[in-house]
């Protein structure tokens, strides 16, 4: 069973781009380490505040053997001496959930080249 693993972080507000060179890092490390990453996700609009983070994982023992790899990687090692010089993480909280919807059914498409001339759908 897969889960997944959601971050949330509150992040300094004039720290956004520390955040999202943070994030770019561990676009490479993660998946080198064994997680299959969904994302990082920071501020656009609204909060300035709250960003998150979300990777899918096998199973808790193989979270704990990632987050053995992430460390040891030198990019990892890196990446978390970066955060904790630059200090713009001021909170960050894990949940691991598992997806219960699926599955899915398939996407609709719906055409987006209408134009509309004086009211009438051409």
């Amino acid at each position: 069973m897969t889960i997944t693993c959601f971050i949330r972080y509150e992040i300094d507000p004039f720290g956004k781009a520390a955040f999202e060179q943070y994030a770019r890092a561990w676009g490479q490390a993660i998946p080198r380490c064994g997680a299959d990453l969904i994302g990082y996700y920071a501020p656009h609009e609204g909060s300035a505040t709250t960003a998150y983070a979300a990777y899918n994982i096998e199973s808790l023992a193989a979270y704990e053997a990632y987050r053995a790899r992430l460390a040891a990687d030198p990019a990892g090692k890196a990446n978390y001496e970066f955060a904790r010089r630059e200090k713009f993480i001021l909170k960050e909280d894990r949940v691991f959930l598992k997806l219960v919807s699926g599955p899915h059914g398939p996407q609709q498409v719906f055409r987006t080249d209408v134009t509309v001339k004086e009211g009438i759908e051409a």
